[in-house]
């Protein structure tokens, strides 16, 4: 399927590693022209040019988002290096382990300013541009947490629940416009991070050497998924890209699970 993606323009918040790089590949080989941010211009820069290394067009930007000014920066830069926006990707977000006991106030304002006010900086930036335009995609990462949240990291779960929220909001306010915004919401991604995770808890818990018998006893572990594996980081990005191209153009203020049917309901 052609999804129509060539010559679009993309920001990838917190695109200097991990799921948002893998995000920022995916859309640029579907021929989109990407900026990858980064709070360090040079891992952003790192990812950028391994991405023109294979021909392709991409430009890396910084800014602090944690700040109205470091957003605006972030933004501006990006508009002036792809000589516009069409989509917007807020990937950008952190998670700890705390718990109830431990997440004190602060922890809890750090939580909302890193996973809220990080995509609401840079949502308000892009919005009216892409009104006048008359198209846009404005995608937010989350997490099924914001659906069905956990005891421990109460702040990070209330925080992306918060986001959930947002999504709905901003795509009223943008309705009729041509401008979707969506909530993308993986489960547990298989990244590099998980699957040192899972090699301690296999050590301990003798599941086996092969990463097929201790990613099928962690998803028991985790409460299990209607497909018995973990999710990886190019699945989320091509759920990403979909919903980014003019093809997901119905598709407005959903929240979309990227998490194997662990979450099962209906709604």
């Amino acid at each position: 399927m052609d999804l129509q993606l060539s010559g679009k323009r993309v920001l990838i918040s917190g695109a200097e590693r991990g799921t948002g790089a893998v995000i920022a590949g995916t859309l640029a080989r579907e021929g989109a022209a990407v900026a990858l941010h980064g709070f360090s211009r040079k891992k952003a820069e790192g990812e950028a040019a391994r991405l023109r290394d294979e021909g392709l067009t991409a430009h890396a930007v910084s800014g602090d988002l944690l700040t109205d000014d470091g957003a605006r920066q972030a933004y501006e830069e990006a508009v002036a290096a792809l000589g516009g926006l069409d989509i917007l990707i807020n990937n950008y977000g952190i998670a700890d382990g705390k718990k109830w006991a431990s997440a004190e106030t602060v922890d809890w304002e750090t939580s909302y300013n890193h996973n809220v006010l990080t995509a609401q900086r840079l949502s308000r930036l892009a919005m009216g541009p892409m009104k006048e335009l008359g198209w846009g995609r404005i995608l937010n990462l989350g997490t099924i947490g914001s659906t069905q949240p956990a005891a421990e990291r109460p702040h990070y779960y209330a925080a992306k629940g918060a986001m959930a929220a947002m999504t709905v909001s901003l795509a009223k306010e943008l309705g009729g416009t041509g401008v979707t915004v969506n909530l993308l919401s993986p489960g547990l991604i298989r990244t590099a991070e998980v699957e040192e995770w899972i090699a301690r808890l296999a050590a301990k818990r003798g599941w086996g050497e092969s990463w097929e018998e201790r990613e099928r006893e962690a998803v028991k572990l985790f409460g299990g998924n209607l497909t018995g594996r973990i999710a990886t980081r190019e699945e989320v990005a091509d759920a990403a890209a979909f919903l980014c191209s003019p093809r997901a153009g119905a598709i407005n203020a959903v929240n979309l699970r990227i998490d194997g049917g662990s979450v099962a309901l209906v709604t």
